[in-house]
């Protein structure tokens, strides 16, 4: 065998394992058919995180007076330098991926990998010539692509996926953002805030509708504030682009319309890349476009594995990371526990941001739970004044008998660096009075925690 293993995919879950496997004295190679580090670190997490801080940077300096400061004259978006900072910043990513790479001794394969058998891949390059390597075991990391409409398909120009949304050639003057998950809401959220003009549009009820029901309601508070159009319930029926611009034909509660905008993006999801990569020449298992694995990551095919988008569970890049290394700390002969995937957090980098992890209020009643809430709101905070973030709260669930942290919920300035404690204390089973005489700093915004789990005990000070 070349290797002992060998990763299809450099994404969080393909480096993240092949550096594990280096870790553990393995021989590693992963094959990349576009940039180290995969669509997160080029086209995903990283490059939309930076165009975030942009338009906060410019929302700063806009309600510059708000702070005692005063501007000569007009501040204005550079939204080309903010797409070539966003690319800087995802490149610097990429070549640190490399330097781990370089670090732990493990081989990149540039080229598309396909299993030709249980221990072989080819790696077809750039010039379409092919070569094929062995190993002993090979792990799946080929992630996502952006999912398209059949009613609205993609021609990269005025009817666009995330990819495009980031390179843009100038800023459009109008948007409609159809989806409203964590990639649509921000997108809109980042366009709305340098000046475009931002219809969002949601098939369900609500935006943001795997977040808490009380969640959803302050995003869309805090967008319509923004000057943002919401359009819950309503679904884009056609997008005509024959024009210089794109008519959009939506259905919506109140019946069929029409509105003009230079760009739609279209965010409804991800489809996972599991065709073109060799599945059939295996055997491997699939079901409703996932490859089936055990807790493991282990495929009905010996020396085959699988992580990430491709598999079960949220598509989120932590997720991917996480299953890389418990994947490869087994086959290592190691006795990882499996993925709790009942404790992962997910956030969404709007303006507020929004974390959250375990059950909603009504997910935990629908599962029988009697239960405690505590509601701590930002407006009574000493650090969100200060800062001049009073938007949003933090809400926990507990279960009533035993005090179990059953689920929490935030939305406001910094939540998704606040999230990791909740996830640490349900880990540990930690207790609401265990929070409670937990002391937080003051002043910070991370005391609405302890805030929030007394006021589901009545004993909450500052309300």
């Amino acid at each position: 065998m070349d290797y002992d293993i060998i990763v299809i995919g450099s994404g969080p879950g393909g480096y993240v394992a092949a550096i594990r496997a280096s870790q553990l004295k393995m021989k590693v190679a992963v094959v990349e058919k576009a940039e180290i580090g995969g669509i997160c670190l080029n086209w995903g997490c990283i490059p939309t995180k930076s165009l975030l801080k942009s338009s906060q940077v410019f929302e700063y300096l806009s309600h510059a007076g708000d702070y005692g400061i005063r501007i000569e004259g007009e501040v204005k978006p550079d939204f080309s330098a903010m797409i070539a900072r966003s690319r800087s910043v995802a490149d610097g990513m990429s070549k640190g991926v490399r330097f781990l790479f370089r670090k732990n001794k493990i081989e990149i394969l540039q080229g598309k990998g396909s299993l030709l058998a249980a221990n072989a891949v080819e790696v077809t390059d750039n010039e379409g010539q092919k070569k094929t390597y062995s190993a002993k075991n090979i792990i799946l990391a080929t992630g996502a692509r952006s999912k398209e409409l059949p009613n609205l398909p993609q021609d990269g120009k005025k009817i666009i996926g995330y990819r495009q949304a980031m390179t843009l050639e100038k800023q459009p003057r109008s948007m409609v953002v159809v989806g409203s998950g964590a990639i649509g809401s921000e997108f809109a959220c980042f366009y709305q805030s340098i000046g475009t003009q931002v219809t969002l549009v949601e098939f369900l009820p609500r935006i943001v509708p795997n977040e808490d029901e009380e969640v959803s309601k302050q995003l869309e508070r805090s967008f319509k504030k923004m000057k943002m159009r919401i359009l819950t319930d309503s679904s884009v029926e056609s997008a005509d682009t024959s024009g210089n611009i794109c008519r959009v034909r939506m259905k919506t509660p109140k019946g069929y319309e029409e509105v003009d905008a230079d760009i739609v993006l279209s965010a409804v999801g991800v489809t996972p890349n599991t065709d073109g990569i060799g599945l059939e020449n295996t055997g491997v298992r699939t079901e409703k476009g996932k490859v089936v694995v055990d807790d493991f990551y282990r495929t009905n095919v010996s020396g085959v594995y699988a992580i990430g988008d491709i598999v079960h569970g949220p598509a989120l890049a932590h997720v991917a990371s996480a299953e890389g290394i418990t994947c490869v700390e087994k086959i290592a002969g190691l006795d990882p526990a499996p993925v709790d995937y009942t404790n992962i957090p997910a956030c969404t980098y709007t303006s507020p941001e929004i974390a959250s992890v375990g059950l909603t209020e009504n997910a935990a009643r629908e599962k029988g739970h009697e239960i405690k809430v505590g509601k701590f709101p930002f407006t009574a905070s000493g650090k969100a004044s200060a800062a001049g973030a009073r938007d949003g709260f933090v809400k926990l669930i507990f279960d009533a008998e035993y005090g179990e942290l059953l689920g929490a919920h935030m939305i406001g300035a910094g939540v998704t660096e606040m999230i990791s404690e909740i996830v640490v204390a349900r880990k540990l089973e930690t207790t609401a009075h265990e929070i409670i005489k937990s002391i937080h700093p003051h002043p910070t915004m991370s005391e609405a925690i302890m805030e929030a789990a007394a006021s589901a005990y009545d004993e909450v000070i500052h309300l």
